[in-house]
């Protein structure tokens, strides 16, 4: 009866364990999107209206790409924390300081009412921004991972990264409704209200985080007396090799997911032929079809394994990158809704249900916060937020061809692949060692 009622407590922390994770980061998330969301089709207009407008997008896209720069640096001082008191003090920091910086842009006067303030402040917060989603997300997923329980790793760490999908799922249904505006009250004050919307969201994750407690890895680092006292320094001395190999699996998951995500509205929208209420229905109906995936390839990993599932999928992804182009050019709505839905929906889902559980499985549970989180940053900085910037760049160089961003993508799908090849050797040596630790 004991075990039994042992049972059911368990089942129900891991419950709550979950919905904490998923929630705080699909606000996060929400607050992040919603800001990409707005570049493509705002800021460009009202923060740096003084300039051609071409060059006026890829201004608003270098605002979007900066925060990518940012993240590490907000990703190691939150990790710091997070390494040395516990990962759930550290969530509610990062949720808070996103949610502030999200409600603020929604207040910012335009460029025609305080001229280079405008775009000044803009950016200004947007790095607070950075700062913020850069420690949440190694802290929601190792909440998530280290509550897991051994046999369901792979499920338990997709969970927040359904979050992904379900703040720019929340994002893009809340501008898509603003566009139902004129142009001129979507411009004026329309889309401020997905930012000030923020502030109740923030509330609402605070409140479903306050009653978890600490993870159960974290304990036992403590207990032993583990705790790491310079994380940062302790992670480039030892594992180093694990933080290139992080970063080199996450290229393949953030660039193509920016070019599927958000380069789209604007090459759709400008290059080619299609309304803006297309392209926006398109990236919902793939954000939708991705939610429902990630979970799914989640518990899929823990039966085939993680590695596996990644490797396949981004060689699939790979070879759709072409095909991807030729059903955008068709101009048609289900050319843009089956190029979307196949690349975001389905091939990227199962490589981002597994990145977090992979980057988590080869750090040790002393710097995990830190080593996860600076592998992911860095990958994300050097491929995620540069690549609508460099997508928009090669297409006005080349004169609108899609050629040389395929080429872009295909050398994303080439580092993650030599990066899944050393991942093993690196989560052997993991093991190993976290084995001799438990043995002290």
């Amino acid at each position: 009866m004991t075990i039994q009622e042992s049972s059911t407590t368990i089942l129900k922390k891991n419950k709550r364990v979950l919905i904490a994770s998923l929630t705080g980061s699909s606000i996060e998330w929400f607050d992040y999107f919603l800001y990409g969301t707005a570049a493509a089709l705002v800021f460009n207009k009202i923060f740096f209206p003084m300039v051609d407008p071409v060059i006026g997008l890829i201004l608003s896209y270098l605002s979007f790409s900066l925060t990518f720069f940012i993240r590490p640096i907000g990703g190691v001082i939150f990790a710091h924390i997070g390494d040395r008191i516990g990962r759930k003090k550290t969530l509610v920091l990062t949720l808070s300081l996103m949610g502030s910086a999200t409600v603020m842009i929604g207040l910012l006067p335009t460029y025609d009412q305080i001229g280079i303030w405008a775009p000044i402040l803009l950016i200004l917060m947007r790095i607070i921004q950075g700062m913020g989603i850069g420690g949440e997300w190694g802290g929601a997923l190792l909440l998530a991972y280290e509550y897991a329980p051994e046999k369901r790793k792979g499920f338990f760490g997709s969970i927040p990264q359904a979050g992904v999908t379900i703040g720019m799922l929340m994002a893009t249904f809340i501008v898509s409704l603003m566009t139902m505006f004129s142009e001129e009250q979507f411009l004026s004050w329309g889309w401020r209200i997905p930012f000030l919307m923020s502030a109740v969201l923030v509330l609402i994750g605070l409140w479903i985080r306050k009653d978890i407690d600490e993870t159960p890895e974290f304990k036992k680092v403590k207990e032993s007396g583990k705790v790491a006292k310079a994380p940062l320094r302790d992670t480039l001395t030892h594992h180093w090799r694990e933080v290139i190999i992080a970063a080199g699996l996450k290229v393949v998951e953030t660039a193509p997911f920016y070019i599927f995500s958000t380069f789209v509205v604007s090459y759709a929208t400008t290059t080619l032929t299609y309304q803006k209420s297309q392209v926006l229905e398109a990236v919902t109906l793939g954000a939708l079809v991705s939610t429902v995936m990630i979970p799914l390839m989640g518990l899929l990993s823990d039966k085939i394994g993680r590695q596996r599932m990644y490797a396949i999928s981004v060689v699939l992804l790979g070879l759709f990158i072409v095909p991807w182009f030729m059903l955008l050019n068709t101009g048609t709505t289900w050319g843009i809704i089956l190029a979307t839905v196949i690349t975001f929906g389905i091939l990227w889902s199962p490589i981002t249900a597994v990145l977090g559980t992979l980057c988590s499985e080869i750090f040790s549970a002393n710097v995990r916060y830190t080593g996860i989180t600076l592998g992911y940053q860095i990958g994300a900085a050097l491929a995620g937020g540069t690549a609508p910037l460099i997508a928009t760049g090669l297409l006005a160089k080349y004169n609108g061809d899609w050629v040389p961003v395929a080429w872009y993508l295909a050398a994303t799908v080439a580092i993650s692949l030599t990066a899944i090849f050393f991942a093993s050797r690196s989560k052997r040596h993991t093991s190993s060692v976290n084995a001799q630790a438990s043995q002290i």
